[in-house]
């Protein structure tokens, strides 16, 4: 592929923005808001801080290994074709649930816009396909026809968003809709807020990061990225620290003018019941459906490329590497929306029950990609990296160790029962759609790809 047909830095910065703002801030700021109530921007804060340090990590990677795969790439490349395998098959997993999540938001977003059923599996389901067909006749077209998508929906979201945090500055500056912070307070009395714990908060913090999740697919197509070993490194943490930004004006304007919707709302995009104004609120739904689809452009560049990625290495059948003459993985791409609708239909598509498997899911490759860069900086990897590169010690020691630290407390703090559990009529009972996803996802799957890779290898040791 030319230089002239690569995504360029800018290019690459709008669509790590794309991959990330997408379902997270018009979904969960309430499920935040309602767990430590007035501490959400803190947990925004400390939620960025940690997507910062890993997307640090991430780009830290990117200086030693350049094929695409991301996390899949570094793991295999420092611990050699066995973690490989797991860190790729389990991204794979992760990346479908997260696309599918996507994928739910999006259709159910244009049935509230229709003012349809957004509960109706037969209507999902509909829509659900038509999206990916959209989505796989956007692709055909070619790269440069999916960058000018990507950039455009990038932009749209951006503009949404910004819309609503000048429509909340203007209208507390006027005094025409504030609300009472007191009830916000944990344990205040009132109920709207339980007391605040350390669980609670960290829950509400991975709540909260799951709105700056996506920067880790980003480098699954560094091979139809211009320099991607100079631009990745810049890219990520730049993008980050600008998403932040909007965040926290949307926290901040959500706070102060209607918390009480942003805890109560049964609609699809909660962000737009902050507003009393149609108009407004129109126009956040409208700028909702932009951002997730723009979301799912970017899935359908990330996902099949890691899985192409993996079939390149022969981790996978290499069935998955075709193209067209355009430069579309079609074979990788078609698996990849056939994980992506299933697991959602398995869910019946219960957003609530898939988006924080999604986030949790992440976390292992969160934890061996920092410490992949330490083997990178200190010669001990098993696979190749590229010659010669450039090195830093205080991004590729102190700042992975820091990753990693955080890494580990997060998932010692987080509420696993209550992720894995629904609580009936007061009793307790097991969530076996969340349990089964997990134990399916990180050893019955990973353990059927390392048998068909033997096969492959075997068969391919008897032709030889």
């Amino acid at each position: 592929m030319s230089k002239s047909q690569k995504l360029g830095f800018w290019s690459i910065v709008l669509l790590t923005i794309n991959s990330i703002i997408g379902t997270g801030i018009f979904l969960s700021p309430g499920s935040v808001v309602k767990q430590v109530g007035s501490y959400a921007p803190l947990a925004y804060l400390c939620a960025a801080a940690f997507a910062v340090i890993l997307a640090l990590s991430f780009a830290s990677a990117s200086r030693y290994v350049v094929k695409s795969g991301a996390a899949y790439a570094y793991v295999e490349a420092a611990f050699g074709e066995n973690a490989g395998l797991y860190i790729g098959i389990t991204r794979f997993v992760s990346a479908s649930i997260a696309w599918g999540v996507m994928a739910t938001g999006v259709v159910k977003t244009v049935l509230q816009i229709f003012r349809m059923d957004t509960n109706s599996f037969a209507f999902v389901t509909v829509g659900f396909i038509l999206l990916m067909l959209v989505l796989f006749i956007i692709n055909l077209f070619g790269l440069k026809v999916l960058e000018f998508v990507s950039n455009i929906s990038t932009l749209g979201k951006v503009l949404a968003l910004s819309l609503t945090i000048l429509a909340g500055i203007f209208f507390v500056s006027q005094h025409k809709q504030t609300a009472d912070l007191s009830l916000l307070v944990p344990g205040n009395g009132s109920n709207t807020v339980p007391a605040l714990s350390s669980k609670s908060f960290v829950t509400a913090i991975v709540a909260a990061f799951y709105a700056f999740t996506g920067f880790e697919g980003v480098a699954s197509g560094s091979s139809d990225m211009e320099s991607p070993e100079k631009n990745l490194p810049k890219a990520l943490p730049l993008s980050i620290f600008m998403i932040a930004a909007i965040y926290l004006g949307i926290i901040f304007v959500s706070m102060r003018l209607n918390p009480i919707a942003l805890l109560s709302s049964s609609n699809v995009v909660v962000l737009a019941d902050i507003f009393k104004n149609p108009v407004l609120q129109n126009a956040i739904v409208l700028g909702a459906f932009v951002s997730m689809f723009g979301i799912n452009i970017a899935a359908s560049f990330h996902t099949p490329r890691l899985l192409e990625a993996m079939a390149k290495d022969g981790q996978v059948n290499r069935v998955f590497t075709k193209r067209t003459a355009g430069g579309f993985p079609y074979a990788a791409f078609v698996f990849s929306i056939l994980w992506a609708i299933m697991i959602p239909m398995a869910f019946h598509y219960d957003m609530k029950g898939i988006m924080i498997i999604s986030s949790i899911a992440r976390f292992v490759q969160f934890l061996l990609v920092p410490l992949a860069v330490l083997y990178f900086y200190y010669g001990k990897q098993k696979g190749e990296i590229i010659e010669k590169p450039i090195k830093s010690f205080i991004l590729d020691v102190p700042l992975s160790i820091l990753a990693i630290l955080l890494t580990l407390f997060l998932l010692s703090q987080f509420n696993w029962v209550g992720q894995f559990s629904n609580v009936k009529d007061g009793f307790v009972e097991p969530n076996f759609y969340a349990i089964f996803a997990m134990l399916f996802g990180y050893l019955l799957f990973p353990w059927l790809a390392f048998v068909l890779r033997e096969q492959q290898t075997y068969k391919s040791h008897q032709k030889d």
